[in-house]
């Protein structure tokens, strides 16, 4: 009605606020415009991976010469087995159950150095849309069609204005809360927080693409908010701190033990062993004694790498049969039954509660070069034999360049750092000092790592964490950011509520940073709008000590042109 002319109020006022609320809302619409269409056309551009591909689906798992039909990808479902050759794409999302393959990932993550994916251990999951480069391996799928690791991110992209940020929502509930007067809500409310208001959106999204520019997948903007309010980081050792490949190099043996005798035990518990450190012991033991390893022909291993050395072995004895005993998360150690032998290898406090239950001890010379090896930030890997302790295998581990100054940078911005590891505590302390870490969990398990996590939650703290195996699900689930690595398992990533496509843990320091910038960036709005008011006021001094020309109004009247 005011804009017809049948207010209290001149039309020019009237027409003025009019025009200043309708190019606020233009402005701010094009803003949010502008942003979304930079995530539509990263998410066109995820689109054209989707691309119809045949897989040659086995009959038999675990069988390379089994018959296979060809399918197309849209037609597989979660649980089908594939073989995926040198030179072909990898149809769907899975993990290696057989084979090592040199995998091109590039279409994915943007680094054009190959990645090796390998069955069991923590860097068994490959991506659909990923190219076989050498070798062959054979995948079972974890997805169903629509459901893949390039359908969650084209969903996270596109879905990015959807959720609103904390500060949104309370925007949201005061403007509700004022409103009265069109007129009074334009100049004493809603101007300039229609003005922020109509850039958060665009803000949010604007942030999601800067963590998509640096290959960093996020489900909201509620995640990226958050990790500008991080106080707490855990990070996992291997992999995130350390280079992750752990080499043995060298046996220890315990008094009353040859070293031959140690490194035939070792071998034969980790024949079974697909992860490094495993074939790293297999290795080491055929380098120093290869005549002994020979005394093991008739073990029948289930790996590849266990066949191929049997293969070569050409005398010794031959044992009925072997049962090979699996490292988990919850026993910490591996091993092998054979021949009546019952042979353990895993961390120190394992085994020797292993060897506790039995009636043996592990003594406290073994003790001392435990503790030796763990002091040079080494890892001593035990091995027993029944009740009996043979000694420690010695694992190397390389922490990462640079880490030193990145956790430097976290400390700046007021960022506690906590290693996670499941070594022993002089090992862990070893590599914390090396690394420049804050604090650390030793002989961590998935239950110690939730229960650290939900303790700095009940003090009020925001806690960050990356991993990327499968038993780091859990805690990543109850971290408030979690940033899973491409690389790792596919339950981590679903776990998670970031992935980060360059499997780079230390990028955490960039996502808080884009956090604090998403944060920052209204308070620096809602700065710059005071200031601006402050400015107004001191313009207009003139005018009120001037005044303005007297008209001879009713008291209602002029009540009303106050107030509009």
């Amino acid at each position: 009605m005011a804009l017809l002319g049948k207010g209290d109020a001149p039309a020019w006022l009237t027409g003025s606020i009019a025009l200043w609320l309708w190019f606020t809302v233009l402005f701010a619409n094009f803003a949010e415009a502008l942003a979304e269409g930079r995530s539509k056309a990263q998410a066109a551009s995820l689109k054209g991976l989707q691309k119809a591909t045949w897989a040659k689906k086995l009959a038999a798992p675990h069988n390379f010469g089994a018959a296979f039909a060809m399918v197309e990808s849209s037609e597989l479902r979660k649980g089908d087995v594939i073989l995926v050759q040198q030179g072909e794409v990898i149809a769907c999302d899975g993990e290696v159950i057989e084979g090592i393959a040199s995998v091109d990932e590039s279409a994915i993550t943007g680094e054009s150095a190959p990645v090796i994916r390998e069955s069991g251990g923590d860097f068994s999951s490959v991506t659909g849309g990923t190219r076989v480069l050498s070798d062959w391996i054979i995948v079972r799928a974890t997805v169903n069609p629509g459901e893949t690791f390039i359908d969650r991110m084209i969903a996270m992209v596109e879905g990015a204005k959807r959720r609103k940020t904390p500060n949104e929502i309370a925007l949201t509930i005061l403007l509700g809360a004022v409103i009265s007067l069109p007129v009074l809500l334009a100049l004493l409310v809603c101007l300039i927080p229609t003005t922020i208001g109509g850039l958060l959106s665009a803000i949010g999204v604007a942030g999601m693409s800067r963590l998509m520019a640096a290959n960093v997948i996020a489900t909201s903007g509620r995640a990226v908010e958050a990790a500008g309010d991080v106080d707490v980081l855990l990070l996992d050792k291997t992999g995130t701190i350390t280079f992750g490949n752990r080499q043995a190099s060298a046996f220890v043996a315990a008094a009353g033990v040859s070293q031959q005798q140690l490194a035939e035990a070792a071998w034969l518990a980790s024949l079974a062993d697909d992860t490094p450190e495993g074939k790293s012991i297999v290795l080491l033991a055929q380098q120093q004694f290869g005549a002994a390893a020979s005394h093991f022909e008739g073990v029948q291993s289930e790996s590849k790498v266990g066949r191929s050395l049997l293969a070569d072995l050409q005398h010794g004895l031959t044992p009925a049969g072997a049962t090979f005993v699996p490292f988990t998360a919850q026993s910490r150690m591996s091993g092998v039954n054979v021949a009546g032998r019952q042979i353990r290898k895993g961390a120190s406090d394992a085994i020797r509660r292993y060897v506790d239950t039995l009636g043996g001890a592990l003594g406290k010379t073994l003790q001392q070069q435990i503790d030796a090896i763990a002091s040079r930030g080494s890892t001593p890997l035990v091995v027993a034999e029944g009740a009996q302790v043979l000694g420690v295998i010695e694992l190397k581990d390389i922490v990462k360049p640079g880490i030193r100054e990145r956790f430097a940078q976290l400390r700046q911005m007021g960022i506690k750092t906590v290693m996670i590891t499941g070594d022993n505590r002089l090992t862990a302390a070893a590599i914390a000092a090396e690394a420049g870490v804050d604090d650390f969990l030793a002989e961590a398990t998935p239950e110690a790592k939730l229960a650290l996590i939900r303790d700095y939650q009940k003090r009020g703290q925001l806690v960050a964490m990356t991993g990327d195996g499968t038993n780091d699900a859990p805690a990543l689930a109850q971290a408030d950011v979690a940033v899973a690595m491409n690389s790792g398992t596919q339950a981590a990533r679903e776990a998670a509520n970031m992935v980060d496509l360059d499997s780079s843990p230390t990028k955490l320091i960039e996502v808080v940073e884009i956090g604090k910038q998403m944060l920052m960036t209204p308070a620096s709005a809602l700065l710059s709008a005071v200031i601006f008011n402050a400015l107004i006021i001191i313009a207009l001094i003139p005018l009120a000590l001037k005044g303005v020309r007297y008209r001879a109004l009713g008291a209602e009247a002029l009540l009303k042109r106050n107030l509009l």
